[in-house]
């Protein structure tokens, strides 16, 4: 069995519009840094757990490849919110604690403005309640010296809602402001490949004695990553849907894979020029499949 989401977006309109503003500002990140704006890929990566290896590690060797204990001691775990800075591939001012509150981040978003107190900032979140926090606009309205509506108990008026919040957080005439991925669209934010790196460069192969030693090899992957391999990620995607032949091939890979056997597969690379791959097909059957995708 797998799992299946049935697509809900809405206003189609709607959210094409909102992934063509994440890609477009992506193309414009250079020239944005040049302009003095900073546009960040923010979000967090909770439940990292902190997991000592009960045995050291077997190196790998002429002839044995490298062994790894399986049993391991829990110390507890950490939340990392991190910091992608799209323009230059780098980590900034990331935090790492035991909760991801409103208030904590809030307190992650004042600490990295600190960084360029006087500078423009674009945030890309995603629509997590604690992006869309009272206290988020509290600060936003603060550094950018816009009066709030407040109650005779300091409430803020017409912004009880999420929605009202957020339309206020993204505001393009604030210089600091937040824009939003649509919904079960977490791949727009570039920030998640970075989290892929970390995970496979550290987290998947380490060993941490405690919290802190966690919180240590964090900040110093960060520091060794921010020192060598930090470069921006080369974007290619535009925001275009999967229409037309794009979404022909798509089909057609579905139907193939539904007439193989058992022990045939197929594999599909779907481009703008709708190229298709198959491996372990019959021939005559990739031929007649390749001519009704391309006829």
């Amino acid at each position: 069995m797998r799992g299946w989401l049935t697509a809900d977006r809405g206003e189609p309109c709607l959210f094409a519009a909102a992934v063509t503003a994440v890609c477009d500002l992506y193309a414009q990140a250079l020239t944005l840094h040049e302009q003095g704006v900073h546009l960040i890929s923010t979000d967090e990566k909770t439940g990292i757990q902190a997991l000592e290896s009960l045995h050291p590690l077997v190196p790998l060797r002429p002839g044995q490849i490298e062994r790894r204990e399986v049993e391991y001691i829990r110390h507890g775990t950490q939340c990392l919110i991190a910091n992608f800075a799209v323009a230059t591939g780098q980590v900034v001012a990331p935090s790492i604690g035991p909760t991801r509150t409103a208030d904590d981040f809030t307190a992650h978003i004042a600490r990295t403005v600190s960084t360029d107190p006087e500078a423009a900032w674009i945030f890309i979140v995603d629509h997590l309640n604690i992006h869309q926090s009272t206290s988020l606009v509290r600060y936003v309205a603060a550094q950018c010296a816009i009066p709030l509506d407040l109650d005779a108990r300091g409430t803020i008026r017409n912004m009880r809602a999420m929605a009202s919040r957020r339309a206020f957080l993204q505001d393009v005439t604030h210089r600091i402001r937040f824009v939003y991925t649509p919904v079960h669209t977490a791949w727009l934010n570039q920030v998640e490949l970075w989290f892929s790196i970390l995970a496979r460069r550290l987290l998947k192969r380490g060993s941490f004695t405690s919290v802190e030693d966690l919180r240590a090899q964090l900040l110093a992957f960060i520091t060794h990553f921010n020192r060598t391999f930090a470069k921006p990620f080369k974007w290619t995607y535009t925001g275009r849907p999967l229409t037309g032949r794009l979404a022909k091939g798509k089909i057609l890979y579905a139907k193939g894979v539904a007439a193989l056997g058992a022990t045939e597969r197929a594999t599909v690379r779907c481009t703008d020029s709708a190229t298709l791959c198959c491996t372990a097909m019959p021939q005559q059957r990739h031929i007649a499949w390749l001519d009704e995708l391309v006829g």
